[in-house]
């Protein structure tokens, strides 16, 4: 290897090329996505930096944070040079990110609308890569009584037990039921066992006089109302 080839590791970059001098002397916005990374990690091996390492983690993810933002420690784990420290380290940041954007405002004090429901219950969605189903409580006259989780499952479905989604209800003296679960494939358009379902809680709700008002199949780019598509 001639001295063309010899690896320069950070130590031996320009000041202003360094991530860390730069963000100190050029601020935060000056950095690149994988130079902010890179901090994140720390350092890099024998073989790259930690800027190199952290542009090839985002290659892989097609340089979207978002894709980046759902990855599991055993994914981040297996690039080499990101042990499980590291991993943990670029999920925490990224989960406070995330936080940072999608900050719950003030909750409504009624729900009008299928957005308003969507509105207060995305954050709880964003970069799932398993189901959830949710269930957002409201008075008669239409007052937020509780949000509550029913049930997590797998890639493709989750399993929701109608006398746990009631038995909330009853428990917090709810008259109105919104339903909601994420789709993570980003396929808002329900299945033939999401319309089965709804309308198996919508007749179930009936005999107890609670009102299911609406389904909502959230992703991470928007909602698809049942209600509002009239399928109940």
């Amino acid at each position: 290897m001639n001295n063309y080839d010899t690896k320069i590791g950070i130590k031996s970059w320009a000041e202003e090329d360094r991530p860390r001098e730069k963000l100190s002397g050029q601020g935060r916005r000056a950095l690149t996505d994988a130079e902010l990374i890179a901090i994140l990690i720390g350092s890099g091996s024998r073989d790259e930096t930690a800027v190199e390492l952290s542009k090839r983690i985002l290659h892989h993810y097609g340089n979207d944070l978002n894709k980046l933002g759902k990855a599991s420690i055993a994914e981040l784990s297996n690039f080499k040079g990101i042990g499980e420290a590291k991993a943990i380290s670029i999920i925490a940041a990224l989960e406070i990110g995330r936080r940072r954007s999608e900050t719950e405002s003030a909750s409504p004090e009624h729900i009008g609308s299928s957005r308003d429901t969507y509105n207060i219950m995305k954050r709880h969605f964003i970069d799932l890569n398993h189901e959830e189903f949710w269930i957002v409580l409201t008075s008669r006259s239409s007052k937020l009584i509780a949000k509550e989780l029913v049930s997590k499952g797998g890639l493709a479905a989750t399993v929701v037990d109608p006398k746990i989604i009631f038995g909330l209800a009853l428990q917090h003296k709810a008259t109105n039921v919104f339903l909601l679960h994420n789709h993570p494939s980003g396929n808002l358009k329900p299945s033939h066992e999401d319309i089965h379902l709804t309308k198996k809680l919508v007749e179930a709700g009936r005999l107890l006089d609670i009102k299911v008002l609406d389904h909502l199949i959230v992703t991470d780019k928007g909602f698809y109302s049942m209600a509002d598509e009239g399928l109940f």
